[in-house]
């Protein structure tokens, strides 16, 4: 009992270490321009711990982008967690805005397997589930606070405008690749998703 557990936490340290030289490698290079080997290097493991946790550097890179949509859900989902159902947008629009995560070697990663993907169609359907986990823990949230907040028009229903949250970060994401200006990322972010999620008014009182 004692060996396996040993052995499970050798595995997961493994898994890990891998992740992250994959990271900091795919950062450096470009997701198209890593191989398995280098990843190895970087972690210092064979190609066989790294064959004895993932298939393929795509499977590695949908663990790691896992990791990452999972903390931007769990972060948006604390965020607004914290109005109870009387969601404030304004309030929560400012705390989603000052943790939410904004690294610009993420960014890159994220950027060069999208290009990728959008070429591989089975790749793309992989990604599009992974994307659709952080739409679901946004329209779940919002869901919680319908009746209290009312969302525009426009938006038409809660996945448009879980949709339009993503599409938001997306869009700003884009442009601090190339201006490198993270403050200024998080305050036009802020703007967006507050013109995005209010109507103009306050609360619904009625419902």
């Amino acid at each position: 009992m004692e060996t396996a557990r040993r052995v499970t936490k050798r595995r997961v340290r493994t898994r890990a270490n891998l992740l992250d030289a994959a990271f900091a490698v795919f950062a450096a290079k470009g997701f198209g321009r890593v191989s398995i080997e280098e990843v190895c290097e970087a972690a210092g493991y064979s190609r066989g711990a790294f064959y004895s946790n993932f298939d393929s550097l795509d499977e590695l890179f949908f663990a790691l982008y896992r990791e990452r949509a999972d903390l931007i859900a769990d972060q948006v989902a604390g965020a607004l967690a914290l109005d109870g159902p009387d969601l404030d947008v304004p309030a929560a629009v400012d705390r989603v805005t000052e943790v939410l995560l904004l690294d610009r070697d993420w960014l890159l990663v994220k950027t060069d397997f999208l290009v990728h993907a959008a070429r591989e169609p089975a790749v793309a359907e992989t990604l599009l589930e992974h994307r659709a986990r952080l739409r679901e823990a946004i329209r779940e949230r919002l869901a919680r606070a319908r009746g209290h907040t009312a969302l525009p028009a426009v938006l038409a229903d809660l996945d448009g405008a879980a949709h339009a949250v993503v599409a938001a970060y997306d869009g700003v994401t884009t442009q601090l690749l190339l201006d490198r200006d993270v403050a200024h990322a998080r305050a036009w972010l802020k703007q967006l998703l507050t013109a995005l999620l209010t109507d103009g008014s306050t609360t619904d009182t009625t419902a």
